[in-house]
This record gives C-alpha cells, sequence and structure tokens, in this order.
C-alpha cells in the first residue's frame, strides 16, 4: 500500500512528517476538493467539499492517528443518473507501529507496520479510503424526485417504463379476442 502512495506525488501535502516532532498529540487540518480525488483513478467520489482534521499522537513505539472528516461529497444518482450531493461524517482511528523487522507484511485493517527508518506517513490513502467506504451501496439522494438536481423528465421516463405502469397498461389494452373467450369460458 506505500509503494502505491508514493506514486501520488501532488499529495505530498497529506505526507506527515513526525521524526521532528515532540511526543504527545498533535493536529493537522486538511479541505478536499475535486483535486484530491482527481489523484485516484476510478473513484467512486469525484468531487466533495470536506474538512479533514488529523490528530497523531506521536509515542515512542507508535503513531495512533485519529480522524474526522465532516462535509458533503459528489455522487452519481443510480435513479435519475444526476449528481447529488451527500454529507458525510467520518471518524476513524489507525495505529502505526514501528518495526525493526524486515518483513513488514503484518499490516491488518487496524494496524500498520512501518521500519524505525520512515520519517514520514502518507495519509493520503487512508483518507480517501475512509470517504470511499462511506459511499452508500445504493446511491440515491434522501428525496428522489424532490430536490432541485434530481432529473424530473429521467424520473418520470423511469415510471412509464416500470413494470407497475407496464402492468397496468396492458390491463388497459386488453384483446377483445381475449374477451370472447373468457365469455365462453364463464
Amino acid at each position: 500500500m506505500q509503494a502505491q502512495l508514493r506514486a501520488l506525488k501532488p499529495l505530498k501535502e497529506y505526507r506527515l512528517g513526525f521524526t521532528g516532532l515532540k511526543q504527545g498529540k498533535h493536529v493537522f487540518t486538511f479541505d478536499l476538493d475535486r483535486t484530491f480525488f482527481d489523484e485516484f483513478e476510478y473513484s467512486l467520489v469525484k468531487d466533495g467539499d470536506l474538512k479533514v482534521e488529523v490528530e497523531l499522537d506521536k509515542q515512542e513505539t507508535m503513531l495512533l492517528f485519529s480522524f474526522v472528516i465532516v462535509g458533503s461529497i459528489r455522487l452519481n444518482c443510480d435513479l435519475c443518473l444526476s449528481d447529488f450531493s451527500k454529507p458525510v461524517e467520518i471518524r476513524e482511528h489507525q495505529i502505526v507501529k514501528f518495526s525493526d523487522d524486515a518483513n513488514l507484511e503484518d499490516n491488518t485493517d487496524e494496524l500498520i507496520v512501518i521500519g524505525y527508518s520512515e520519517h514520514e506517513f502518507d495519509i493520503a490513502p487512508l483518507i480517501y479510503e475512509y470517504i470511499n467506504l462511506a459511499v452508500p451501496f445504493a446511491q440515491r439522494c434522501d428525496e428522489p424526485g424532490g430536490t432541485k438536481w434530481c432529473d424530473k423528465q429521467m424520473l418520470e421516463h423511469l415510471e412509464r417504463l416500470s413494470v407497475g405502469a407496464q402492468d397496468e397498461e396492458e390491463n388497459n389494452d386488453v384483446n377483445p379476442n381475449w374477451e370472447a373467450l373468457k365469455k365462453l369460458k364463464d
């Protein structure tokens, strides 16, 4: 994961240098917008207006990160296909442990292991991951058809094509031959 992070040069402001910091808590703040998400190919989120507050608790053998991400992300509605704004509030924690071990494959969701020779940690992928995990499975606004960004023409078209509307239409357009056969049956 760290190797792919190094490729993201424009996101260097998210590489927190911790070697010069005293032990204890330090707070960093960031504003995220389209330029952040443009650095990630195939991102679910293409735009947003987010405030990120990162609290770094530097300890002798580890770094404890607390993330608070608040704002809104722009998503594409699964129903009418227009963009809409979805508010998000994310609170996450991450532990980064120092190790001498040459095999740094002990990384898990809760724990990331880095070498003692490291002097900075890139939090951009963590922020990106937390935001993408906040994207709902079904991307719809809270009031389909009742917001300013809803595509009303698309919703009307979907309503006409819906199964219930087709069944109703089929019931109204009954073939007279079938009606005659129904009379014979009765």
